[in-house]
C-alpha cells in the first residue's frame, strides 16, 4: 500500500558492517550522512550524492545517538558501552573531545538556535553540553533510561521517553527541570518519537502493542491511535506535507496522512528488509533513508527513497 508516495532512489552498499544500525544525521551542505553503527563500533561516513561510503570512524564503543554540529564541522557521538560523548572533526574524522556520561549515551538532539546538545544516557539522565568548550553545564535525573526525546521550542519544553518506567517525562526547557510526568498505560515499550509543535501534537510509537499514539502537548491527553509498523525505532514528522514518517524492524515503512486536528490516515506500509528500524527524513530534500543492517548474504546498506510530490 501506498508504494507510490515514495521511489526507491539509490541504495548505498555498506560492506563488512555487521550488526545493528541505530541512529544517523545528516551534514546538509555537504549531503553527508553519518551513520552510527552500534554493532559494528564505527560511524559509517555516506556521501549521499555519490552513493558510497567514503569512510569508517573506528574506536567508539556501541555508538547510538548521532548529531552534527555545523557551526563547528564536528560529529557529537553518544557511546551507549562506556557512555561517553565523544566529539569529532568531521574533516579529520580526529577526536576532538570527550565527555564522560557514566553509561549507556543514547539518543542526542542538537538546538542550533541555542547552541546547547543534549544526552539521554545511564539508568535516568538527560545531560546538558555546550558543543563549543565540551562541557556539560547540566544535568536532569529521571525514573529511567530515556529513549527518543524531542525539543518543543515553541513551548519551551523536551518531551522524553521513558519505556522502562511506562511514562513519558516533561522537562522545563528555560529552567532545565522536570515539570510533570505522564503515566502511558494501557501501552507499553514507548521508544520513537515525533512532534507537531504547530498543533501541539506529540506523537509516540509504542511496541506492545504497536501503536502510534496521539497526545495533546499541553495536558497528555490521548487523541489519536493507530497500528503502527512493529519493532518502530524512528518516526518523524513532515509539518509542510503534514505527514508522518515510520520505520519498524518488521519491515516496514508507514505513511501517515493528517486529516483534521484530531485524525490521521494510514497511507502508506511499504516493505523493507528485516530489522531496518532506524531512519531518516531530509525534508529539504524531499529524502527518506532507511538503514538496512546485513542480512541473508546482503551487505548492510543505507536505502534512499524520494518522497514523491502529491
Amino acid at each position: 500500500m501506498g508504494t507510490e508516495l515514495m521511489k526507491l532512489e539509490k541504495v548505498i552498499e555498506m560492506p563488512g558492517l555487521d550488526g545493528r544500525i541505530d541512529h544517523m544525521a545528516i551534514n546538509i551542505k555537504d549531503n553527508i550522512i553519518y551513520v552510527a553503527a552500534l554493532g559494528n563500533n564505527t560511524v559509517e561516513v555516506v556521501d549521499l550524492n555519490k552513493g558510497v561510503l567514503i569512510h569508517s570512524i573506528k574506536g567508539i564503543e556501541e555508538p547510538q545517538g548521532i548529531a552534527y554540529i555545523p557551526e563547528q564541522n564536528e560529529i557529537a557521538v553518544a557511546g551507549g558501552d562506556n557512555g561517553d560523548c565523544v566529539f569529532i572533526n568531521a574533516a579529520t574524522f580526529k577526536t576532538v573531545a570527550t565527555i564522560r556520561l557514566n553509561s549507556d549515551a543514547d539518543n542526542i538532539r542538537y538546538d542550533a538556535d541555542e547552541r546547547k546538545i543534549y544526552v539521554g544516557y545511564g539508568n535516568g539522565g538527560i545531560a546538558l553540553l555546550d558543543p563549543a568548550s565540551h562541557k556539560q553545564t547540566g544535568n536532569v535525573k529521571l525514573s529511567a533510561h530515556p529513549e527518543s526525546f524531542q525539543l518543543d521550542k515553541k513551548n519551551n519544553r523536551m518531551y522524553v521517553n521513558l519505556p522502562d518506567a511506562n511514562s513519558i517525562a516533561i522537562i522545563d526547557l528555560k529552567n532545565f527541570t522536570l515539570v510533570h510526568t505522564w503515566n502511558t498505560n494501557k501501552y507499553k515499550a514507548n521508544f520513537p518519537m515525533t512532534l507537531d509543535t504547530s498543533h501541539n501534537l506529540v506523537f509516540i510509537g509504542y511496541r506492545h502493542p504497536a501503536m502510534l499514539v496521539g497526545y495533546n502537548s499541553n495536558d497528555g491527553r490521548e487523541i489519536y491511535t493507530n497500528e503502527l509498523a512493529g519493532d518502530a525505532d524512528d518516526i518523524f514528522y513532515d509539518e509542510a506535507k503534514q505527514e508522518i514518517f515510520a520505520t519498524g524492524g518488521d519491515g516496514s515503512i508507514n505513511i501517515f496522512k493528517k486529516i483534521n486536528d484530531s485524525s490521521y490516515k494510514k497511507i502508506a506500509d511499504i516493505p523493507t528488509r528485516q530489522g531496518a528500524r532506524t531512519s531518516l527524513l531530509i525534508p529539504s530534500l524531499q529524502t527518506f533513508v532507511v538503514a538496512e543492517r546485513a542480512a541473508n548474504g546482503k551487505s548492510a546498506a543505507l536505502a534512499v527513497y524520494r518522497i514523491n510530490a502529491e
